[in-house]
């Protein structure tokens, strides 16, 4: 058990005025200012008895990260931990999962001798942080995307380690893994050795008792694959290899499923090579492009996953929009394909999105890595919300 390092209320700084954009209203929710405020949150939010918790992978009282709080209502922030680096864990890039009111997370470094990164849990109620699992090279390096729960047992992916170690991955392929959050054991579920995909980033799904994921390269062409795994065998499958044109290449993030489809988002690739929204048949592994990114000021660089409301999907794009190039919030119809672009981030209100939105009383609210008020270098980030 791990005593609470800080916690810091600080009021939110006077946010942007409510700007009408698109379809409808974006507002700037908080804006970090660095330090022991943190910066730099690549994550997206969850929602936790009324707040929006998440991470920050810089900032704190030892720079090595922290655990925030936002009310969305007021803007107010509060920091319940930072993060201590050495065996504590640093900079956490990956977003939280709540399960039973104990939220976990992962760390993309610290945690040994090698800094492979940790798996941590952490008590609102009392802000006591314990790490679970210290990773080490065989059983993943460098932890990536957020948790997922599945009767009990938490799963997870590593972008490096596993057995591949010195092969085709000098640092190893990746993993997909479990943990048992009562007794911290991990067990690496499925190793990756390139022809069957390297470099898993983004976030598993659970449908029908399947997992199922993305690497950001490995399969037939190494542009990255759509992939599934057997939970009970470890036996993974790859449904698609992406091929590096216009099918996209690189996919950074997560899957969703929709009507019996799964959809993502490739950060490369595409009709102009500035990535794409796509659609895969879990059954067949049959690809659709459903929008490619870098027409009209639409936006570049997908990397952050799809959220779906109604029958609309929602997302950002890192780069690209009006004014500045800082990146977008977008719509797709996924019956038609046609993508609309809701909001053009400006600095000032965020720049660059990793994280994938979350849907919280009929708003989306999501991080932006930069940009903002703070006084990090680009700007230290910010929380914002888009009511459409």
């Amino acid at each position: 058990m791990r005593a609470v390092v800080c916690l810091l209320v600080v009021g939110a700084l006077a946010p942007l005025a409510t700007t009408p954009a698109g379809a409808g209203t974006f507002k700037q929710v908080y804006s970090f200012s660095g330090g022991a405020d943190g910066n730099y949150p690549y994550a997206g939010l969850i929602k936790v008895r009324g707040k929006l918790y998440g991470t920050t992978s810089g900032g704190g009282t030892a720079a090595d990260g922290t655990l925030f709080s936002v009310d969305p209502k007021t803007g107010a922030e509060t920091i319940a931990y930072s993060f201590k680096g050495g065996n504590d864990g640093s900079q956490p890039t990956t977003g939280l999962l709540d399960v039973g009111g104990t939220l976990y997370g992962t760390t993309n470094a610290g945690g040994g001798v090698s800094n492979p990164g940790t798996v941590f849990a952490f008590d609102p109620t009392n802000g006591i942080e314990t790490v679970k699992h210290s990773f080490f090279e065989q059983d993943g390096v460098n932890p990536g995307g957020s948790l997922i729960e599945v009767n009990g047992t938490l799963y997870g992916v590593t972008s490096e380690g596993g057995s591949a170690l010195g092969g085709n991955c000098s640092a190893g392929c990746g993993t997909v893994y479990s943990i048992d959050p009562t007794t911290g054991i991990e067990t690496v579920v499925h190793a990756f050795s390139l022809s069957d995909g390297a470099e898993p980033e983004g976030s598993l799904i659970n449908v029908n008792g399947a997992l199922y994921g993305t690497t950001f390269l490995g399969g037939t062409a190494d542009e990255g694959t759509v992939y599934s795994v057997n939970k009970a065998t470890g036996t993974e499958t790859v449904l698609y290899s992406f091929q590096g044109g216009t099918d996209g290449y690189g996919p950074a993030a997560g899957l969703i499923e929709f009507r019996h489809r799964l959809y993502g988002t490739t950060n490369f690739g595409g009709a102009y090579g500035a990535g794409t929204v796509f659609s895969v048949n879990p059954k067949t592994g049959a690809e659709k492009v459903l929008h490619s990114f870098g027409a009209s000021g639409d936006g570049f660089n997908p990397v952050a996953g799809l959220i779906k409301v109604g029958g609309t999907l929602y997302g950002t794009t890192r780069g690209g929009g009006a004014g500045q190039g800082n990146g977008t919030l977008f719509s797709v119809n996924t019956k038609t394909g046609a993508e609309t672009v809701l909001h053009s981030f400006s600095f000032t209100d965020g720049s660059l999105v990793y994280g994938s939105l979350l849907k919280f009383d009929g708003s989306l609210y999501g991080t932006a890595l930069q940009g903002g008020f703070g006084h990090c270098v680009n700007g230290c980030g910010t929380v914002f919300s888009f009511t459409p």
